[in-house]
C-alpha cells in the first residue's frame, strides 16, 4: 500500500506528555506527531513508526520516526511546515528519503540514554523536567565502580518490567558510566550534577530506569557491589522493584549505517 518513505528525526521535552505510544485519552508525543502530520499533509493517508519508544515524561534529542505515504512529498517543504506546527516542545530536524526496506526499530544499530540527576538540597523546580533529584548524599565514586558492572553481556530479566516468554532478555551493554553533566546547564540547575549514560543496540521496558535504580541503591550503600553483580545472574534473587523516576531519563541518541540512509534535509 506504502509508495515512499522517510525518515524523520525530531527532539522533545518529554514531561507533559504521557510517553510516545498512543494511549486513549491521553495526551502522547504521537499523538501530536499523528495530528501534525495530518495537518500538513491534509489527510490521513500515511502511517508512522517509532524506534526508541520512551515513557511518560521521558525526553528524547534524539528520536526517528519513519514516515509512510502513498504519494511522494517536497522533503524541504514538509519539513518546514511539520516543524512550524508542532508544538513549542516538539522539534523537527531533518526528514530523508528511505528505501522500503528501511525498518526504523530494526536497523538501529546503537540507542544512547542519559539519566540526568543530582542529590543532596531540592533542586530548583524549573530543573524537575530533566534532572532527578535524589535527598539522600550519593556515593558517585562507588556508583562510577558500579556502572561499569553492567558493560558486556549479561541477563537482564530482573531490568524488565513484565517481561514475556518471548522476550529476549541476554543484552549487551556496550557503555555504562556515571560522569558529571556537562551537556545541559542552565542557572537555575543544581551547582554540581551527573548523568548515567548508557549504550546498547536496545533496551527493554524500564530496563534503563531499574539500572539507573540499583545504581541509586548502591550510592545510597543500601546494596554493595557484590549485590549488583548477583543481580545480573538470572537464577539468584527476585525482580527488581525499585525504578528511578522517569523526568530524569533522556534518549540521547540514535544511531544507524550510514549506507542504510540517503541524504538528510534540515530544518533551518
Amino acid at each position: 500500500m506504502w509508495k515512499h518513505f522517510y525518515l524523520l528525526r525530531i527532539e522533545y521535552l518529554g514531561y507533559r506528555y504521557h510517553g510516545w505510544a498512543p494511549q486513549p485519552g491521553l495526551k502522547t508525543v504521537s499523538l501530536m506527531v499523528q495530528k501534525t502530520v495530518r495537518f500538513v499533509l491534509e489527510h490521513d493517508r500515511f502511517k508512522i513508526l517509532a524506534s526508541g519508544r520512551t515513557d511518560a515524561m521521558v525526553s528524547a534529542c534524539d528520536m526517528a520516526v519513519e514516515l509512510f505515504v502513498q504519494e511522494s512529498i517536497d522533503e524541504q517543504d514538509f519539513l518546514k511546515a511539520f516543524d512550524h506546527n508542532l508544538p513549542p516542545d516538539i522539534r523537527a530536524n531533518s526528514i530523508r528519503k528511505i528505501s522500503k526496506d528501511f525498518n526504523v526499530i530494526q536497523n538501529a544499530k546503537r540507542k544512547k540514554y542519559g539519566y540526568f540527576f543530582s542529590f543532596g538540597r531540592k533542586a530548583h523546580p524549573f530543573s524537575a523536567a530533566l534532572i532527578a533529584t535524589f535527598r539522600e548524599n550519593l556515593d558517585i565514586k562507588l556508583m562510577q565502580e558500579g556502572a561499569k558492572l553492567f558493560e558486556g553481556n549479561h541477563d537482564f530479566r530482573k531490568y524488565c518490567t513484565r517481561p514475556s516468554a518471548n522476550t529476549i532478555t541476554q543484552r549487551q551493554i556496550i557503555r555504562s558510566e556515571v560522569i558529571p553533566n556537562e551537556q545541559f546547564i542552565a542557572n537555575f540547575f543544581p551547582k554540581t550534577s551527573y548523568v548515567y549514560e548508557v549504550e546498547s543496540a536496545g533496551f527493554m521496558r524500564n530496563q534503563v530506569r531499574l539500572m539507573m535504580g540499583q545504581l541509586v541503591l548502591l550510592g545510597r550503600q543500601e546494596i554493595d557491589l557484590q549485590q549488583l553483580k548477583r543481580s545480573l545472574i538470572q537464577s539468584e534473587g527476585e525482580h527488581l522493584h525499585y525504578i528511578a523516576p522517569a523526568s530524569g531519563l533522556m534518549l540521547l541518541s540514535l544511531d544507524y549505517e550510514k549506507e542504510e540512509l540517503g541524504q538528510d534535509s534540515k530544518s533551518s
